[in-house]
């Protein structure tokens, strides 16, 4: 198969990774890519949101299978312009996208099939969440309707914070038109679980669950990012669990789909809230998270390329996955100023002497300098990842490497994966 990857993070590099071992594959190309990528796959410069010419080159070069990595352009219509191509597309259309492109669109769907969730409320006028929040009180979670690149979410613990969220997003336009609308809900608590579903309409498979990461700091403080890292498998998460909520929770959903005739195929990523009542869905996301993405495809034993194959045929009744009896972690390694201002072009080395059996990096917001030099080019630049018998284990192999890593103007948190054995 010719195979065309979109994207250029981390996910997308571990994508290529994993894809580029399978028996299946002819000819791997990823648009636009990163140095990383450039080791396992032909990097093209085409922009991921650049759905004319990526269809275009993907008829020009044969293409069997297109593999989008973000949201952006499943959102935008990737797929349904691949099919209208004749050009197989694993990946939601633009309609079922919306259970990522629009908070109130997945409301709308829980809500239809009685998926536990927050309770909660769309307003399109500043003032009206405003009265709502005095209604309420804190803490309570404000989220940008649309897509805002993980970051358009506030759990404010004061109404003070709550009420500066409607000022950044509905006043202050800071996510533009993904902010025009918001949705305000209840503030779950518990323990946050992300798990991952293969879907072929009909039909899903769990791809696993992890626990990510989502602030910038230590101990879980300062803003939301798009991620600072993950580890599976998650302890008081067991397969038990996986399967109650994919019956309870996805399911349901792709049977909603189905019924409104804009049936779900690709990644259906739910994030979870563990409540002391059972697990609730704080959202969907359309593709797999970043890094989760990572540290489930280092425990996966079967042919991914098949997995998306099979999907993309509806034939998930068929297939089943593999995978090794290995724990995996994820620190990512980010630009000093990230998430606000993240500093740019600072050198990295020492990636070779990072490397050791068991570690595998993944290059995000990188670029190749002067000299085969690579350089940061954007927030989150490095995925530094480890497997090992332990969580434990591969929580000291994954920081051994992370400290020979040469590059002073970068930073991570030092408590991924800390204490969850």
């Amino acid at each position: 198969m010719n195979v065309l990857v979109i994207g250029s993070g981390g996910r997308e590099h571990a994508l290529c990774w994993s894809i580029a071992a399978s028996p299946l594959l002819e000819k791997l190309w990823c648009a636009p890519g990163n140095p990383g990528i450039a080791a396992v796959a032909t990097c093209v410069d085409i922009a991921a949101l650049d759905i004319v010419a990526l269809v275009a080159f993907a008829q020009d070069n044969a293409i069997d299978l297109v593999i989008p990595g973000p949201e952006a352009p499943l959102v935008a219509g990737i797929t349904d312009a691949m099919e209208a191509a004749g050009i197989a597309c694993f990946g939601p259309t633009a309609a079922a996208a919306q259970l990522e492109g629009s908070k109130s669109f997945t409301k709308g769907i829980t809500d239809a099939v009685s998926i536990p969730t927050a309770l909660w409320e769309r307003f399109e006028d500043a003032a009206s969440a405003r009265a709502f929040i005095r209604r309420r009180g804190a803490p309570i979670v404000v989220k940008a309707d649309g897509l805002t690149a993980g970051k358009g979410v506030v759990v404010a613990t004061t109404e003070d914070e709550a009420m500066a969220a409607i000022d950044a997003m509905m006043d202050q336009q800071v996510f533009g038109a993904s902010g025009a609308a918001v949705v305000i809900e209840e503030c779950l608590v518990g323990e946050e679980v992300s798990l991952f579903a293969l879907c072929d309409g009909e039909d899903a498979l769990v791809l696993g669950s992890a626990r990510d990461y989502k602030r910038v700091g230590d101990g879980d403080t300062g803003p939301n990012t798009g991620g600072m890292g993950a580890f599976t498998p998650v302890t008081n998460f067991p397969p038990v669990l996986e399967q109650a909520c994919l019956e309870q929770i996805i399911r349901p959903a792709l049977k909603e789909m189905v019924r409104r005739g804009t049936p779900f195929r690709g990644i259906l990523y739910a994030g979870l809230m563990l409540a002391e009542d059972g697990a609730k869905l704080i959202e969907f996301n359309v593709r797999f998270g970043d890094p989760e993405c990572q540290v489930l495809l280092l425990r996966l034993k079967s042919d991914l390329l098949s997995a998306f194959q099979a999907a993309c045929e509806g034939e998930l009744r068929n297939f089943d996955l593999r995978w090794h009896d290995t724990a995996a972690i994820a620190v990512v390694m980010a630009a000093r100023g990230y998430p606000d201002a993240p500093e740019q072009g600072s050198v990295i080395r020492g990636l070779d002497h990072a490397a050791r059996p068991g570690v595998e990096i993944f290059c995000a917001g990188a670029a190749a300098g002067p000299d085969a030099a690579l350089l940061a080019a954007g927030g989150r630049v490095l995925t530094v990842c480890a497997t090992g018998p332990t969580l434990a284990s591969a929580h000291d192999l994954v920081y051994a490497a992370i400290d020979a890593i040469q590059w002073t103007e970068g930073f991570c948190r030092l408590d991924i994966g800390a204490g969850a054995a």
